[in-house]
């Protein structure tokens, strides 16, 4: 009996052997990427802050004051973007707010600031009026870039101008500026 069961094993062994497969086998399997549309814009950096240093534009002479400050420093904005964007600016209020002595004199941003694009690199189209020449900023968004190309170092440099005549007192005037970049 031991007998029959050893050679029962051994053939079982056997057949079993002689199944398996020679040769390559193989297994699948899908990856998915569940990409979602991303976009960034920042200041000086891919990477950097979304809030940008103050821009100081000192009115020292009369001259400033009858001519404006031609131009301020240049703001560097990157955008980062999987879709093609566009860029609208506008300021967070009509008016300048003001630190100084004295009551607020109520300085509009409407007619005193403005703001031009230069070093383009977004591959998109720059609004009328912000290309070679300075627009007037107001608390109404405003389209400034359009079209532009999507990609991970996108960017365009900001300068700004000042008009404010000579109507208002020493002091400081802030006028917050904001700049939306929007996938198409």
């Amino acid at each position: 009996m031991k007998k029959i069961i050893i050679l029962s094993a051994a053939l079982l062994g056997f057949n079993l052997a002689s199944n398996a497969q020679s040769g390559p086998s193989t297994a699948n399997q899908n990856v998915n990427l569940n990409l979602s549309n991303a976009i960034v814009i920042t200041y000086n950096s891919v990477g950097g802050a979304t809030n940008g240093t103050d821009v100081n534009i000192p009115f020292t002479t009369v001259a400033d004051y009858q001519n404006g400050v031609i131009e301020s420093g240049t703001e560097h904005l990157f955008v980062q973007s999987n879709l093609k964007f566009n860029v609208t600016v506008a300021t967070t209020s009509t008016e300048f707010s003001f630190t100084g002595s004295g009551t607020n004199p109520h300085m509009p941003v409407s007619g005193v600031l403005a703001a031009q694009v230069f070093n383009n690199n977004t591959g998109g189209t720059i609004a009328s009026g912000f290309s070679g020449a300075y627009g007037g900023l107001t608390s109404s968004s405003q389209s400034l870039l359009s079209t532009c190309t999507n990609g991970g170092n996108q960017y365009f440099d900001i300068k700004y101008k000042a008009t404010p005549g000579f109507a208002y007192p020493a002091g400081t005037y802030t006028a917050n500026v904001v700049y939306t970049a929007t996938q198409m």
